[in-house]
């Protein structure tokens, strides 16, 4: 691991730095705490419940990576949070957990679910619900991006997107493709990107996260896709990295998750933020699961002062290099200008 570098930055500063959070899983955001929450509630009234407590299940020791990460939402949070209460419950906390973290703006994804008594429709409904309610949204705007599991059939992807155009206009901006990155063929996707694209959604895409995804055929299918923005951009040969490059295309990077969950090789100060920092492109810092791996988008600017010898000055222009590629439009765009213009250093 590299030595850290001497800085003028401390977690006060990371704190109060106004932030923009691209790349967040809300069910992933949900801390423990709230889970356990939403499980004691769930114990009084099922006390047969046989799903372990939160705070026991994602205990810090827990060292998490692909094979274990996945099944934790499919056979164990989904099933926690899959009522009307506990889905507004677990969205209000994610939302005032990453204001009172110092986000000015977010744009939460999530994949449309169904449970009992639930559609998928009704879940994306409540989700924006909640952002629309949320008594912090002035001062953080939040819009919602609808995911494609890498797992969905090509009609369940295009449902995906008729529900994201039909709850545009309520601020569904954009379409992901996500999930286990060593399931699923990604080329029965492109028509529903292309329609998600025909109808102004922008796209953002998980991409080279692991190896098995990262095949020279996969990513270059994934670029006809034309996204906007790359999630992750892991395992990719230098020359597509170029081409990433003039395409100008936004990339949201996720350290802690990525090096928590051993998807790059050796710690923070060998991720390869330290490559795209020095490059002219648009960069937003991420989360991605803070829930899970419990590194708020503050750690994350930290850790890169600390391993990258960044200053207070180069930590706010790198919070503006975010503000290009977000998918809430140009007013939005001028409102974070001006805040990280008035941010004081």
């Amino acid at each position: 691991m590299a030595p850290l570098a001497t800085t003028d930055v401390d977690a006060a500063f990371t704190l109060s730095l106004p932030k923009i959070e691209l790349h967040a899983h809300l069910t992933g955001s949900i801390t423990p705490q709230c889970l356990h929450e939403v499980w004691t509630s769930l114990k009084l009234s099922s006390p047969d419940l046989l799903l372990e407590d939160p705070l026991e299940l994602l205990s810090k020791d827990k060292a998490w990576n692909v094979t274990t990460f996945f099944p934790l939402f499919s056979s164990y949070i989904y099933t926690l949070c899959s009522t009307r209460e506990s889905i507004i419950h677990s969205t209000n906390s994610v939302l005032q957990d990453f204001k009172d973290d110092g986000v000015v703006y977010l744009e939460l994804r999530t994949t449309p679910r169904y449970s009992e008594g639930v559609s998928k429709e009704d879940y994306v409904g409540l989700v924006l619900e909640c952002l629309d309610n949320f008594e912090g949204r002035e001062a953080m705007p939040t819009y919602l991006i609808l995911s494609i599991d890498r797992r969905n059939t090509a009609s369940q992807a295009m449902e995906v997107v008729d529900l994201a155009i039909k709850y545009r206009e309520r601020g569904v901006v954009g379409v992901d493709l996500c999930g286990d990155p060593s399931k699923g063929d990604v080329s029965i996707f492109k028509a529903a990107f292309t329609k998600a694209k025909q109808h102004g959604l922008k796209i953002t895409l998980h991409f080279a996260e692991v190896p098995a995804s990262s095949s020279e055929l996969e990513l270059e299918t994934l670029l006809q896709f034309g996204p906007d923005r790359l999630g992750h951009v892991i395992h990719v040969p230098e020359e597509m990295m170029h081409e990433i490059l003039r395409r100008r295309i936004g990339l949201e990077l996720c350290i802690s998750c990525n090096v928590q969950a051993s998807l790059t090789e050796g710690g923070v100060g060998e991720h390869h933020f330290g490559w795209w920092k020095d490059r002219e492109c648009s960069i937003a810092l991420c989360t991605d699961d803070v829930g899970i791996f419990g590194s708020p988008l503050s750690n994350e600017y930290l850790l890169v002062a600390e391993h990258f010898g960044l200053s207070r000055k180069e930590l706010v222009k790198l919070s503006g290099r975010a503000i290009e590629c977000i998918f809430g439009g140009e007013e939005e765009k001028q409102r974070l200008g001006a805040i990280l213009v008035r941010q004081e250093i």
